[in-house]
């Protein structure tokens, strides 16, 4: 007798096999079953108030595991809920699988109430969509998770009927699944030798690190051809610590602060060589167009999809791994002299500079108090703002995504449900979530979830009762003051009110007392740090 199962178990089997422990969202009753078979496949399926939250909680996770996030909404209001996550998803390069709720096509057919056609709205937005079929359910999982996963990854999509999740089908067996491809090594010839022969003669060398190589963890083959070549090199914002910061060839993070961008775009102009090493642009600026001439200056691309995307171009690109082309290009043997002139010894002592810490009181003493009172290996995530541009600039990270924040679509709203998914993934590590006060509000409903889950991370909302950065550039444009302020609020008192700790400080002592406690702490904690409307003025 042909033993079945419910076509929604067989793809909560898959899941697991991939191993995803946890389904992030909300549910309705087209998903009933859907997170029937997720709990029974031994996928703990948690509650969020919103399905924006459930989506970067489940990145926050990913960030920790490595497998793939799971978010699930139900139809129409459920799924719109999510466009913005599944965005993020996908400028992020974020393996995200969603799973959407929809009425039967025979009800489609006369029934319009919340109908409408998911697909078409992720499409755009997704690496691919499915509307799952019994019979193949399988396989589309399998696809699903590939498509995922593969260079770039980001997320994909599946809409499941109501009677499709409940359909019985033949249990499959086991079958050898789609084997992940490893980074290509190039191959052997003129254009390796061409750029072996430009690392040997570049006196100017200079070196940017990007989300591929993050996504490749690269950071051992970035650090040891850095060292051997003596090349300076930056970070975007999603890989900063990818080599620990605290190392003397690295120059930081580049492409989010003007300020910073102001000693780190004329040094790779200078440059004679120029490393694009696993260096995806759709989180840098528009300064950073262009930033190179390959007409006058060699420039190796390394990525693992073509360059379509035209920020730059290159005078040699390898459609490859960063770690095994960077590996093929080999070892020095004598070096000239690197930055004879010292324009990147120079750069390095400009940025030092341009970010002071030793205020009294302010953004930029708030994030120096609190890298010097947490522990070294704290996890720590940002919200979209000014703080956030700045806090990429001062907190140092030791390790690969040890700042998480969105930069590609650079969204509000993602600081907390990151830091709640990335202590779900790392219970025994201290997490602190970075957020302006707009961007608390927007998600404040998610102490709840906290409450909820007994996690410990720390909140601290830089409350200056304004919209920082949009006010910034609305003077900058002199333009009326309009839409960008708001009312000073009680965030201790909210934390409060949700079952955390909450603490109002207003200078360095006041925060450095409110983090000890905060670290021992067997709830979660708000620590509202009162700084002035203007704080950022010159800062970033």
């Amino acid at each position: 007798m042909t033993r079945t199962m419910r076509a929604a178990d067989v793809l909560a089997r898959r899941l697991h096999e991939a191993g995803c422990r946890m389904a992030f969202g909300m549910p309705g009753g087209e998903v009933l079953t859907l997170v029937d078979a997720l709990e029974a496949a031994g996928i703990e399926f948690r509650l969020v108030k919103h399905e924006n939250a459930a989506g970067f909680m489940a990145e926050g996770l990913w960030h920790r595991t490595g497998a793939p996030g799971i978010m699930v909404a139900t139809l129409g209001p459920g799924a719109m809920n999510g466009v913005n996550v599944v965005a993020n998803a996908h400028q992020d390069r974020v393996p995200l699988i969603l799973l959407t709720g929809c009425v039967d096509a025979v009800e489609e057919a006369s029934y319009t109430h919340q109908v409408m056609n998911h697909r078409a709205v992720f499409a755009p937005i997704t690496k691919a969509s499915f509307r799952l079929e019994p019979d193949a359910v399988d396989a589309q999982a399998d696809k699903a998770l590939g498509i995922a996963t593969e260079p770039r990854a980001g997320p994909v999509h599946i809409d499941v009927p109501i009677a499709a999740a409940g359909a019985a089908v033949a249990v499959p067996p086991r079958p050898a699944r789609r084997a992940g491809a490893a980074p290509l090594t190039p191959a052997p010839g003129p254009e390796l030798e061409r750029a072996r022969a430009w690392l040997a003669t570049a006196e100017r060398p200079a070196m940017l690190v990007g989300l591929d190589a993050l996504a490749e963890d690269a950071g051992g083959a970035i650090r040891d051809f850095a060292d051997a070549w003596q090349i300076p090199f930056a970070t975007t914002y999603k890989a900063k610590g990818l080599v620990d910061e605290d190392h003397p060839l690295c120059l930081g993070g580049a492409g989010l602060s003007p300020l910073a961008d102001r000693s780190l775009v004329p040094l790779f102009g200078q440059a004679d060589l120029v490393i694009a090493a696993g260096y995806d642009p759709i989180e840098m600026r528009p300064g950073w167009r262009d930033a190179w001439d390959p007409a006058h200056q060699n420039v190796i691309d390394i990525a693992p999809v073509p360059n379509h995307h035209y920020m730059h171009q290159a005078g040699l690109a390898f459609q490859s791994g960063v770690g095994p082309t960077l590996a093929a290009l080999g070892r020095p043997g004598r070096l000239p002299p690197r930055w004879p002139g010292g324009e990147d010894e120079a750069a390095r002592a400009a940025l030092a500079c341009a970010f002071p810490r030793d205020g009294d009181w302010g953004p930029a003493a708030v994030i120096d108090t609190c890298r010097s009172a947490l522990p070294r290996d704290t996890l720590a995530t940002a919200d979209s703002g000014a703080h956030r541009i700045l806090l990429s600039q001062i907190w140092t990270c030791h390790e690969p995504r040890g700042l998480m924040q969105s930069s590609g679509l650079c969204t509000m709203g993602c600081a907390i449900p990151l830091a709640i998914g990335a202590q779900i993934g790392a219970p025994e590590r201290p997490v602190v979530a970075f957020t302006g006060d707009a961007g608390f509000l927007m998600v404040a409903g998610e102490l709840a979830t906290l409450a909820e889950t007994g996690l410990a991370p720390i909140i601290v909302v830089f409350a200056d009762a304004s919209l920082a950065l949009i006010e910034l550039k609305q003077r900058g444009q002199q333009m009326k003051n309009a839409g960008v302020d708001f009312a000073r609020h009680d965030f201790a008192a909210i934390a409060r009110g949700f079952g955390g700790h909450g603490h109002d400080v207003s200078n360095r002592a006041e925060l450095q007392a409110a983090l000890d406690q905060a670290l021992r702490a067997d709830r979660f904690t708000v620590i509202a740090a009162r700084i002035e409307r203007g704080a950022y003025d010159g800062r970033i």
